[in-house]
This record gives structure tokens, C-alpha cells and sequence, in this order.
């Protein structure tokens, strides 16, 4: 059975609290500070913690921080009267695992404690306490994650729009998980993953005949996602030939199987992404209008880091604590001037990117302490730095962009993947530009 242990100092609050949990079928024990809190924990810990942050003989990071020096996996959720930035980001950086705003309704602590924890109560160990949205403390992208909530409630399709490394498919993941269809499947499919002519029966599948080499019937990623949600990954690079089926597919929910003669129902939400912008797409006619508007019920944007710079230390903190080797668990540290670099770092491969600098310097670190020389070897130079590639007039656009792939290869060791995302293009049009200037055939990535 699931228990909690209620901390707050008012008594009203935690009589509440305890109502709600027992009535849901929790075992309760509850504190009124945090002296009270740590030796009932002591004596007998529980699955889930719920603090208040503010109490006379201390706060909720003291409780959290000794809950986590006896039991370092339990979940930790504060409830606060006093929804200051610079207290859900300390909450945060210490490993809060979600930070709640009075008053609150029981059903968003009940959600925020399911995230947490599996159906017979034990906290999800190794998938990381703090969630894609409780790491963000910034308004921008809270703003988003609320949006998202709110769209996951209905059936509407969504796109959305950012830069590589944001975090578009976490935030499609979101959507699927606080929705009516979570315990349907999540499947994705990457447009530019595969050649044109694969494409339209990796989406609609096939029946055994259908083409040369189709000795067997093959269902297609929206069978495969009936009942649930379809990510179409990077949509902007969908072939124009199948433009017409997908809109088909949404307007209908129906698709067609490749050789079949009957249209097969289907009861699925798409979501789309895209790190362009894909009305942008429309206007240079590589994208259909009346797809772009069949797909852009719910639009959402995810801003790149660089936006939101109050969302970076937060962020390295949560992926220092997910990387850390288990034998030095929560004994490393970003030092106060890595802290400063990265935060005026521009981070052209936004999250991702960030997420990588991190476990590299767990990887470099000679002791506990993560410094400012982790964030060298990887910098971008600055954007008013003259380049030895400097454009000059007369050149045509087609050798700069030449050039511009050329260096961009070299620089990341031919890496197209990194590539793609530092241009913000799709991977797909970095191989076909290999291609088309003849570049040298760098490795696939």
C-alpha cells in the first residue's frame, strides 16, 4: 500500500491532506515542521513526501535533504504559499520532484504523485524524479507546458514548432501521458528517417503482395498507434506524393494500405514536429497549405534555451543527478562560475546539447567539482567573432551554403547529426546537400 508523510505547520492543511489520501487509500502519517517530519521518517520512511516550504523550525529543502540522506530515491513534493522563482529554482537544483503553488486541488497532488510513483506504490527509480516540465522554472516555458495540459484533455492534433534539442518529442510525450488515450501506445515515426518510397508503408503498412518483396502483410505506424497517439517526427520533410494521404488520414481517420482495396478506420491523435517553420514551408510551395491548417489546430512553441536562461542551472542540476554515477550520488557540484558560463552560453543545440556537456564533464571530472573548463571544449565562438570564412560579395548563395555545410562537417568530425542541429535543418537535408556538392562522404550519424 502507498504511503505519505504530510508536512506542514498548519494544522488545517495537513487534517486536509490526510482526508484526501485516506480516502484515495493511503496509509498517512503526518509532521508539523521539520524536526517532527525527519524522526517519524526516520522511524518508519514512507513512498512519497509532502512538504509545505515554509514552517517556523525550518523549511522543505531541510526535510527533503534529510528524507534523501536516509532514502535517496523518494519522491519529494512541496506545497508553498510563496511561488517565488528563486524557490522552485532551489527546490529544484536540490532534486524537488515537482513544486505546487496554494491552494491546490487534490487532483493535481494526486497526478504529480503518480508521476512518481508505479501502481503499487514504489517510487520509479532510474527514470529521473524531476520530470521534463519541473525542470523549467521560467514563465515562457511553463507557459507552454500549462497549454499543453490544457490540449491534452481533448482529441485536438497538435504541432509544434522548435528549435533541435528542445525537447519536441518530451513535450509530445507529455501530451500523450496526461491525456484520456495514456494507456493506448505512443508510437513515432521520424519523416526523414526513411527513403520516399518506404515512407507510405511505413505509415499505412501493406498487404502481402502489395510491391516486390512484400512477402508478408506489414500494418503501418498508424495501426500500430490505434487507440493512442502518432508522433510524426520533423513533418516538414514529408514527401509532396503523400502530402494528400496524410490529410486523408486526419480529415477521414481512415488510411489505405498499400495494395489494399478497402480503407481501414483508425482512431488516432497526431502530433507533429518540426524544428522549421513549416508555414514558412508553405509560402516557398514544399508544403501543402491545406495540411499545414488540418495540422495546426493546436499549435505550441517550445522557446530555445537561450530564451530562457533561468531554465539552464536548474537543468544541469537535474542532468547531473541523472548521470551521476550511483557510488557518488548527490556529492557532485557545478562550481558558481561554470554556473555563470552556462548560462551565458547560447546553446545552439539548446537541451540536448546541454544534456551532453554535462555527462562529459561527469566523464573529465577528476573529483566532485564540475568547473568552468568542461564548457571550453565544446563553446561556439562568439557571434560578433570574425570567421576565415567570411562572406564577400560577388559569391552566390549556393557556394556560401556550400561552404557553410563544408565547415560545419568538419567541425563537429562529420557528424551529420550534430551538423543538422547546429544549421537547424533536418538530417535528412544535410545528406542530401552531401550529395548535391559532392562533399566528401563523412560518417553516418
Amino acid at each position: 500500500m502507498s504511503r505519505v508523510l504530510i508536512v506542514d505547520d498548519e494544522a488545517g492543511m495537513r487534517a486536509a491532506l490526510e482526508a484526501n489520501f485516506l480516502r484515495r487509500g493511503w496509509r498517512v502519517d503526518t509532521a508539523d515542521g521539520v524536526s517532527d517530519a525527519l524522526s517519524k521518517f526516520r522511524a518508519s520512511p514512507t513512498t512519497l513526501v509532502v512538504t509545505d516550504m515554509r514552517m517556523p523550525d525550518g523549511d522543505g529543502l531541510q526535510v527533503m535533504q534529510g528524507v534523501r540522506t536516509l532514502m535517496p530515491d523518494t519522491p519529494v513534493i512541496f506545497l508553498t504559499a510563496y511561488g517565488s522563482v528563486p524557490d522552485a529554482v532551489q527546490a529544484i537544483r536540490e532534486g524537488a520532484c515537482d513544486y505546487l503553488q496554494k491552494p491546490v486541488s487534490f487532483e493535481q497532488l494526486e497526478a504529480a504523485a503518480e508521476r512518481f510513483l508505479d501502481p503499487r506504490g514504489v517510487a520509479k527509480v532510474g527514470e529521473g524524479c524531476v520530470t521534463f516540465e519541473g525542470v523549467g522554472v521560467s514563465s515562457s516555458f511553463r507557459g507552454v507546458i500549462a497549454r499543453a495540459r490544457r490540449v491534452a484533455r481533448t482529441d485536438a492534433d497538435v504541432l509544434i514548432e522548435a528549435e533541435s534539442g528542445t525537447g519536441k518529442e518530451l513535450l509530445a510525450r507529455l501530451i500523450h501521458q496526461t491525456s484520456p488515450r495514456a494507456d493506448g501506445p505512443f508510437v513515432a515515426v521520424n519523416c526523414s528517417a526513411f527513403p520516399d518510397n518506404l515512407l507510405e508503408s511505413e505509415l499505412f503498412g501493406h498487404v502481402r503482395g502489395a510491391f516486390t518483396g512484400a512477402n508478408n502483410a506489414k500494418p503501418g505506424k498508424f495501426e500500430l498507434a490505434d487507440g493512442g497517439t502518432l508522433l510524426l517526427d520533423e513533418i516538414g520533410d514529408l514527401p509532396p506524393p503523400l502530402q494528400p494521404k496524410l490529410l486523408r488520414a486526419l480529415q477521414e481517420r481512415e488510411i489505405d494500405r498499400l495494395g489494399d482495396t478497402k480503407p481501414v478506420p483508425v482512431n488516432v491523435r497526431v502530433i507533429a514536429t518540426t524544428n522549421r517553420s513549416l508555414r514558412a514551408q508553405v509560402d516557398a510551395g514544399h508544403f501543402r497549405a491545406d495540411l499545414y491548417y488540418r495540422l495546426h489546430v493546436v499549435p505550441l512553441t517550445i522557446p530555445p534555451l537561450r530564451e530562457r536562461r533561468e531554465d539552464i542551472v536548474p537543468l544541469a542540476e537535474y542532468f547531473l543527478r541523472k548521470h551521476e554515477p550511483k557510488a557518488q550520488r548527490g556529492m557532485s557540484r557545478i562550481t558558481p562560475e561554470f554556473a555563470a558560463q552556462m548560462e551565458v552560453h547560447d546553446w545552439p543545440g539548446n537541451v540536448r546539447e546541454l544534456e551532453n556537456l554535462v555527462r562529459r564533464a561527469l566523464a573529465l571530472a577528476t573529483g566532485t567539482l564540475l568547473g568552468p573548463q568542461c564548457l571550453h571544449a565544446d563553446a561556439t565562438p562568439p557571434r560578433d567573432q570574425a570567421s576565415d570564412g567570411e562572406v564577400r560579395s560577388g559569391v552566390t548563395l549556393q557556394n556560401v551554403e556550400r561552404q557553410l555545410l563544408a565547415k560545419t562537417l568538419e567541425a563537429t568530425g562529420g557528424n551529420r547529426t550534430r551538423a543538422a542541429a547546429l544549421m537547424g535543418i533536418s538530417l535528412r537535408t544535410v545528406r542530401n546537400k552531401i550529395r548535391e556538392y559532392g562533399l566528401p562522404a563523412w560518417k553516418a550519424s
